[in-house]
């Protein structure tokens, strides 16, 4: 017998019919002998709506409001999911962030959770009950119901997993696994059995949408394994894992150790829409970073791969970054107003790149994956424009128009294409 805290997104739960699908995984799991408690994310397309709603009733409106009607859309979802498997002979009932509690800051629209008391959760689940928590809210030291942001259902989850000590968080969505690469991209990409934490933090901040970067972070701190699998698999239907084998399908998130055979390279990922800024002849000053990097932090700004040439005389440096294309003309125009706190000789930039990546928590003990990897770009005749690394990844920027070429040929160069990848 395990203990699971299984988790459905807004497609899993878009309709009633969905919600009755939804809760046949969690009859089974049940009927298996597990303790199990369900957290759920709003119907697909109802917190736009109520977004939309609010703004409409005052643009300029109280942000403590905003997350009061905002949470509502959870709490429909948790109320329908509890009926529905109550009809299925399952004792549940519904807890809203604030009844469990799930105690936040008071960061109202971006809250982070603090605390979660266990206590009311684990009587009632060791009872035989199944909880029914509204994702994606809490409630804070002010009393106030509190909304966690974006990928906040997700994070509600595998906090919840966390303070109940449950031996695995089931992330249920409407793709089977996680993937090599995007299956629409390359349609040989292969359903990896298991992945790393550290890879699939990688994979979530480089461009994968599979699972929310705060939700992999906590559950990595808190040694949470994930499981990503389809709701719209069927239910009642023999369970075989990735490898064709009896087991659990879908992809295990988990800690390296877990992981017997460590793979060069797991996945590669693509960004698309990514801008390019250069500040030529920047003083090489002490601070000339922090002022260039400060001035865009300033304006909300999010910076990815960095870049900095020193000149041959030491006098001057050469730096070079990236934004999202969206935040293109926002960064041009921040730094030309910054003109007199930064000395530069000239400032340009264009956007239409693409960030391409390749991450393996094998690239620690093998040496040459870079360089591979732009022989095998190079082979395609395709030009690398910048190059970051970390101990797990290589990043290079190039033009749009080539990103997909660059995908399938790193996946094919890197065996990915097979089976046993």
């Amino acid at each position: 017998m395990a203990r699971i805290v299984v988790k459905f997104g807004g497609t899993s739960v878009a309709t009633v019919e969905r919600i009755r699908q939804a809760a046949r995984h969690v009859k089974r799991e049940v009927d298996a002998g597990h303790e199990v408690a369900v957290v759920v994310s709003a119907m697909s397309g109802k917190t736009n709506e109520l977004v939309g709603w609010v703004n409409e009733a005052s643009p300029l409106h109280d942000a403590r409001e905003y997350d009061a009607v905002v949470a509502s859309g959870e709490q429909v979802t948790a109320g329908l999911m509890a009926i529905v498997l109550s009809e299925m002979g399952i004792q549940s009932r519904s807890f809203a962030g604030w009844q469990v509690p799930i105690r936040t800051d008071d960061a109202h629209g971006a809250a982070r959770i603090v605390e979660i008391d266990p206590t009311e959760l684990d009587k009632r689940m060791k009872d035989g009950w199944v909880p029914v928590i509204t994702g994606f809210q809490g409630i804070s030291p002010h009393g106030r119901i509190t909304t966690l942001g974006r990928g906040g259902s997700d994070t509600s989850a595998v906090a919840v997993a966390a303070a109940v000590k449950a031996d695995r968080c089931d992330i249920y969505t409407d793709v089977d696994g996680v993937y090599t690469t995007d299956p629409r991209i390359v349609p040989k990409a292969q359903r990896l059995t298991k992945i790393s934490f550290e890879e699939m933090l990688e994979m979530a901040s480089l461009g994968a949408k599979v699972l929310m970067i705060r939700s992999v972070e906590m559950a990595m701190a808190y040694k949470v394994p994930l499981l990503v699998r389809s709701t719209f698999d069927d239910p009642d239907a023999p369970q075989v894992g990735p490898d064709g084998l009896p087991g659990v399908p879908g992809t295990l998130v988990c800690d390296e150790d877990e992981i017997m055979e460590k793979h060069i390279v797991s996945g590669v990922t693509l960004a698309k829409a990514e801008a390019k800024i250069t500040l030529r002849d920047v003083k090489d000053n002490p601070g000339v970073a922090a002022g260039v990097f400060g001035t865009l932090a300033d304006q909300g700004i999010v910076v990815d791969m960095i870049v900095q040439n020193i000149a041959d005389d030491g006098a001057t440096t050469d730096i070079t970054f990236t934004v999202p294309d969206s935040e293109y003309d926002k960064a041009i125009k921040a730094l030309e107003n910054a003109g007199d706190k930064i000395e530069y000789g000239r400032l340009s930039g264009s956007k239409g790149g693409a960030k391409v990546s390749v991450i393996g928590v094998g690239m620690r003990s093998h040496a040459g994956v870079a360089s591979s990897m732009f022989r095998a770009l190079a082979d395609k005749g395709i030009n690398i424009q910048l190059i970051t690394t970390s101990e797990i990844k290589t990043s290079v920027l190039i033009d749009e128009q080539y990103a997909e070429l660059a995908v399938r040929a790193l996946h094919t160069y890197y065996g990915l294409d097979k089976k046993d990848a």
